[in-house]
């Protein structure tokens, strides 16, 4: 299993527990698509900074909006990668 995989995964399993947890793992998903280079990849880490700043606001439509997108996104790059 890739890495793109593992953070795929561990965002589709963010609507279950504590916000404390939830945050951790959008945390730990970005600093793992620090680490690969190009554009496509900063802008994905943009979007879960964004995805961070609803879920600590209480806006959880646009959370689990902008987790969607991010998931789709990583999908697509990791076709593009492979």
């Amino acid at each position: 299993m890739s890495k793109l995989d593992i953070v795929i995964a561990t965002l589709n399993t963010l609507d279950v527990g504590s916000l404390e947890v939830i945050g951790e793992k959008l945390v730990a998903a970005r600093e793992e698509l620090v680490r690969h280079e190009g554009r496509e990849f900063a802008e994905v880490v943009e979007k879960i900074d964004s995805c961070r700043d609803a879920l600590r606001s209480g806006q959880l439509e646009e959370f689990r909006r902008l987790r969607e997108t991010v998931v789709s996104r990583l999908g697509h790059l990791r076709q593009k990668t492979s």
